[in-house]
């Protein structure tokens, strides 16, 4: 541990990898857990149970000081707002989607949300492009056609394009979370704002299952899907957020958004090791690609 007082910074770094690694980890529990033939919609709703616990507790810890600034009506109803959009549908659409494509792939579409951002800066705020940031999202897509070429050639999985078309909506809505968020953590706190938005979540996924599901049917799924539900919950949801929390107070928040950059890495090569998914030459080169288009967009925010 002393290394870590003498190189603050490492241990930020570490943090943040750890985080970036054990979010990477839930596209493979994802695709542990459809062997056993579970929907989305249970699926989901089994992991944000296992979650919610965590959460509560943290937003009561959170508020033992009594400092804190009150929500207004304004506040609470920008809280469901985002919770919905980032964590409850973005989730859904990316569970949705790994029952058509690879957790490689997944993870790849995932990471374009910094380009997505930059792009719905354009359209909402009217924040013109700059060259780099122009260049960059040319790299980004074209690996994402890379990739997505190789998984036509070799896999042919039925309806790769709507799962392809669901994750990138999972992008699409977290990126919309992350440009609408900005207000809530300055006056909240990013602990007080996670673990409330967190807790929305969580509830909209129940009503939605309750919903669409016969309540009794959570109780009829596989013992393995439990768990793999709580080793996602742990491992994906809970320990990465925190992780990760953790690690942007050692090291910043730019810094900590270029070493999550291993994410997509770390997807492919768990799921060649887990899932027996191909590696190929021409998959590498594209994941290099949406690497490189990603960085160039954080990088300018450093």
């Amino acid at each position: 541990m002393s290394i870590f007082r003498r190189y603050p910074s490492l241990l930020g770094t570490l943090l943040v990898i750890l985080s970036a690694i054990g979010f990477s980890i839930k596209a493979i529990f994802v695709k542990l857990a459809y062997v056993y033939s579970v929907d989305a919609v249970t699926l989901l709703a089994l992991r944000m149970f296992f979650s919610l616990p965590f959460f509560i507790l943290t937003a009561l810890w959170v508020n033992r000081d009594h400092s804190l600034v009150n929500l207004s009506m304004h506040d609470i109803k920008l809280l469901i707002i985002l919770g919905l959009l980032g964590y409850y549908l973005a989730s859904f659409l990316d569970f949705l989607g790994l029952a058509y494509i690879s957790a490689g792939l997944e993870r790849l579409i995932l990471f374009l949300y910094p380009t997505l951002v930059v792009v719905l800066s354009l359209l909402i705020y009217r924040k013109p492009l700059r060259k780099r940031e122009i260049f960059s999202l040319l790299v980004s897509y074209i690996g994402i056609a890379l990739v997505f070429q190789h998984e036509l050639e070799s896999i042919q999985q039925p309806h790769l394009w709507l799962g392809a078309g669901l994750v990138f909506g999972s992008a699409l809505s977290y990126a919309l979370f992350l440009i609408g968020s900005g207000e809530s953590i300055a006056k909240l706190g990013s602990m007080r704002f996670m673990s409330y938005s967190m807790i929305v979540a969580c509830l909209g996924v129940f009503f939605q299952y309750l919903l669409m599901r016969p309540f009794e049917m959570i109780f009829s799924v596989e013992k393995p899907v439990y768990l793999l539900a709580f080793a996602m919950a742990i491992i994906s949801t809970v320990l990465p957020t925190f992780l990760l929390g953790a690690g942007i107070r050692q090291i910043g928040a730019s810094r900590a958004s270029l070493i999550s950059s291993i994410g997509p890495i770390t997807t492919i090569f768990l799921a060649h090791v887990f899932l027996n998914e191909s590696i190929s030459g021409t998959q590498i080169i594209g994941s290099c690609f949406v690497l490189i288009g990603v960085l160039l967009v954080s990088l300018k925010n450093n």
